[in-house]
C-alpha cells in the first residue's frame, strides 16, 4: 500500500470515529514516557534544563524505536498487517473528529440555555479559567481552541506525514505531548520544559503558516471571508505571544469576521491577551461550529494539495 493511500484511509478514519476510549492510543503510551523520564531525569540530575533536555531525548528515542519496530515487525508478520499498522499510526496521530466533537459539546450545552455545563465543557479543552466566563466569552473560547488546535491536532501531523509516514507523525505527536505537559512558565517547568517547548515551536513553525494560509484559501468553501482572512491574517498574526497560534487564529478571526483574544484568566490571575481580528460580528456559539468547519476544509485542502505533490514527485 502507497503512503498516499494510508493517508487517505486514515483521515477518513478519523472523521469516522475519532479516538474510541477503548482503543489504544499512542499518545497516551508517549505521556507515561514523558512523565516517566521526568521522574527519572529529574532524580538523577539537580538541573532541571539539563533533565528536561535528556527527557526529550529519551521520548524522540523511544517514539522513534517502538514506531519503527512496530512498523517492521507488522510487515514480517504480512504485508496487510504492514499496511493496517501504517494506517492505524497515522489515523491515531490526526484528531479532527475529537477536536470538533469537544467544541461542538460547548456549542449543545449553550444551544440547551445551561452555560454552566457549557463553562465545564470548556474547562476540559482550554488552559483558562471558566467559572465566570458569560456566553460570549465561552464562544470565545472555543473558538481559539478549535483555531489553535487546527495546527497541533491535524494540520501539523498530516503536514509531518505526507514527508515522512508514520515514524514523522508520531515524532511530531512526542514534541507535542511533551510541550502540553511541560510547556509552562512556572517554577516547576520554567527551566526543565525549555527544550520542550523550543522544540515545539521548529516543528509547528511551517506548519502554522501553511495551516493560516489553508485557512485563508479555503475560507470561501463553506461561505466566509478569504480576503478578509487574508487582510487579518498578514496584520495580526504577530501580536500573539506565541509564535505559531497566532497564524491559524488571526485567520480564523478574519475568516469569521469576529474578534478573538482579549483579557482571561489563567489560574486566577488575569492576562490581557492581545486582540487578533475585528468585531464585524459579535461572536456567538454558531461561530463555534463555523471554526470546526474551517478545521475540516483546511485540512482537507491539506491533504489533497499534499497527496498531489507526492504524486508530481513521484512518490
Amino acid at each position: 500500500m502507497s503512503l498516499s493511500l494510508a493517508l487517505i484511509l486514515a483521515f477518513l478514519l478519523d472523521l469516522l470515529l475519532g479516538d474510541p476510549p477503548w482503543l489504544p492510543h499512542p499518545v497516551r503510551a508517549i505521556a507515561w514516557v514523558a512523565t516517566g523520564g521526568e521522574r527519572l531525569w529529574r532524580r538523577l540530575l539537580p538541573w532541571p534544563g539539563l533533565a528536561g533536555a535528556l527527557t526529550v531525548f529519551t521520548v524522540l528515542a523511544v517514539t522513534f524505536l517502538v514506531t519503527w519496530g512496530l512498523l517492521r515487525l507488522a510487515a514480517l508478520v504480512h504485508p496487510a498487517a504492514g499496511n493496517l499498522m501504517t494506517v492505524y499510526l497515522l489515523y491515531s496521530s490526526l484528531a479532527a473528529r475529537d477536536l470538533a466533537r469537544h467544541s461542538r459539546r460547548v456549542y449543545q450545552a449553550l444551544a440547551a440555555g445551561d452555560l454552566g455545563l457549557a463553562r465545564r465543557r470548556l474547562a476540559m479543552i482550554v488552559g483558562r479559567d471558566t467559572e465566570g466566563l458569560d456566553e460570549a466569552g465561552v464562544c470565545r473560547a472555543a473558538v481559539e481552541s478549535v483555531a489553535e488546535n487546527i495546527v497541533d491536532g491535524v494540520t501539523a501531523p498530516l503536514f509531518w506525514a505526507l514527508l515522512g509516514g508514520p515514524v514523522a507523525a508520531l515524532l511530531y505527536k512526542a514534541v507535542n505531548t511533551m510541550d502540553s505537559l511541560f510547556g509552562y512558565r512556572n517554577e516547576r517547568y520554567r527551566e526543565f520544559g525549555l527544550v520542550p517547548a523550543r522544540l515545539d515551536d521548529l516543528a509547528n513553525y511551517l506548519p502554522a503558516r501553511l495551516t493560516a494560509l489553508l485557512v485563508v484559501a479555503s475560507a470561501g468553501l463553506p461561505g466566509y471571508s478569504p480576503t478578509n482572512a487574508l487582510r487579518v491574517w498578514r496584520r495580526d498574526r504577530r501580536r500573539h505571544a506565541s509564535p505559531n497560534s497566532g497564524q491559524s487564529e488571526a485567520a480564523v478571526a478574519g475568516a469569521l469576521g469576529i474578534q478573538l483574544g482579549g483579557p482571561a484568566r489563567y489560574f486566577g490571575r488575569l492576562e490581557d491577551k492581545p486582540c487578533l481580528g475585528d468585531p464585524r460580528t459579535l461572536i456567538s456559539r454558531g461561530h463555534i461550529l463555523a471554526a470546526n468547519r474551517l478545521m475540516f476544509a483546511s485540512s482537507a485542502l491539506l491533504l489533497a494539495l499534499g497527496l498531489l505533490g507526492r504524486r508530481l514527485a513521484g512518490l
